[in-house]
């Protein structure tokens, strides 16, 4: 008699519309799971809404002045984002409404459509350039586009997809660190080449995580982190900036006027504001102090109008979207889900990380802005975007959790399996009756 596990062939039929008791937990029949999409994750969606309406009211104040110097008028740069964030709104909801395992399968062409835009970029008469760098399309009256941006939501559905179809053969060369450098190698060249290092760092730093958490060997890993910090060295040495802005990290103070003179008001800025800050919209370093108030630096206005105080509550909504974002990974019904949620998490992360450690002068300045709240329309989009995609891969891993047992099913939690019930004379086959 052929046999399923422990349970006869013949009785799986019976078993298939019971419910199944194994070692510590009970696995429910199908009518006992839940709908094909939960509730949604309402501090997630909290922490992003925050975010978003914490980035709204700081571009304002942060962007007043240079508005008024470069436009005539104050609220430009503000307006740009709001048209960003009302977008992104859209893109937010729609995405958390879709199935997420539907971009798995959408992954090759999302990608494709990344490179041409990156390539675009870089083309005399569709990309423009602005303060040395190429990155941006503008589209008539429409705020400019920044395909580096989209790029970075690409790559990470791409490469969890990849990650995800690969399984055990990432642990190979061939099959998963030298594609996977391939991958990564393309695409930081074609960044390289606007250039956008702070970009490149982003996407790297991501990649690295979710080729690890798909279970790439230590020996790999150390390849990958030896190999990084070579390109980066190597980067920084070709790239004048670069260089400059490691030599303002180390000695600061002996160039005040010169390549230090944005780190030390930029920590000077995010330290006056002491305990509860001057108060929102009285910032006096917005006024042409700080360089770039409203993008990289736009943490040192909050810290100046808000204090301490308000520093730690921007961070804590970070921690907060870092945390259920985990959750929603480590509750992922699918390998793929699994990886997704750790890419989005990793970048939004590792960016505001990036951001706020250059701030504070804890790394090298990097020109990263801070996730939701740093101007740029294209970037809040797609971070939007990529938020709505977490909130989607939350809800369909909460609708695959079984329901809880029934209060008085003492047995669904001992660690054992019982006996398989007797066979019914009437569940053999003819044949065997006598």
């Amino acid at each position: 008699m052929s046999t399923i596990g422990h349970v006869p062939e013949r009785a799986v039929g019976r078993t298939a519309e019971r419910t199944l008791h194994v070692v510590g937990r009970r696995l429910p029949n199908v009518s006992g799971l839940r709908s094909a999409s939960g509730s949604p994750d309402w501090l997630l969606i909290g922490a992003v809404l925050a975010l978003t309406f914490v980035g709204l009211v700081f571009m304002y104040s942060s962007s007043f002045a240079i508005s008024l110097e470069l436009h005539g008028e104050t609220g430009f740069f503000a307006k740009r984002q709001l048209i960003g964030a009302a977008l992104g709104g859209v893109a937010f909801v729609a995405f958390s409404l879709i199935d997420y395992r539907v971009w798995r399968r959408l992954s090759p062409l999302i990608i494709l459509g990344a490179l041409i835009l990156l390539v675009a970029v870089l083309l005399p008469g569709i990309g423009f350039e602005q303060n040395g760098a190429r990155r941006w399309i503008q589209v008539s009256s429409l705020p400019a586009l920044q395909p580096s941006e989209f790029a970075k939501l690409a790559l990470v559905i791409y490469i969890a997809a990849w990650l995800a179809s690969k399984g055990d053969d990432i642990k190979r060369i061939p099959l998963g660190l030298l594609p996977f450098v391939m991958i990564i190698g393309f695409i930081g060249f074609l960044l390289m080449a606007e250039p956008d290092l702070g970009t490149f760092v982003t996407i790297a730093a991501m990649g690295v995580v979710m080729f690890f958490l798909a279970g790439a060997s230590i020996r790999h890993m150390l390849v990958l982190a030896g190999g990084g910090i070579s390109v980066l060295l190597g980067i920084v040495f070709v790239i004048g900036y670069g260089l400059e802005r490691v030599r303002a990290f180390l000695s600061a103070e002996d160039m005040p006027q010169e390549g230090g003179y944005q780190i030390l008001n930029l920590v000077n800025t995010l330290g006056s504001g002491g305990l509860t800050g001057v108060g929102i919209g009285a910032s006096r370093q917005k006024f042409f102090y700080v360089p770039s108030a409203h993008t990289d630096g736009v943490f040192a206005i909050i810290g100046e109008e808000t204090g301490i105080l308000g520093a730690i509550i921007v961070l804590s909504l970070f921690a907060l979207l870092v945390w259920r974002g985990i959750r929603a990974a480590m509750h992922s019904s699918d390998r793929f889900g699994m990886l997704l949620a750790f890419g989005i998490v990793s970048w939004i992360g590792l960016q505001a990380f990036f951001n706020i450690a250059g701030i504070t002068r804890t790394i090298v300045l990097t020109g990263i802005p801070l996730p939701f709240i740093s101007f740029g329309s294209s970037a809040l989009i797609a971070t939007l975007a990529a938020a709505g995609v977490l909130v989607s891969i939350s809800r369909h891993a909460r609708a695959n959790e079984p329901l809880p047992a029934p209060p008085d099913a003492e047995a669904a939690t001992r660690d054992y399996a019982p006996a398989v019930p007797p066979e019914s004379p009437f569940d053999s086959p003819p044949q065997a009756r006598k």
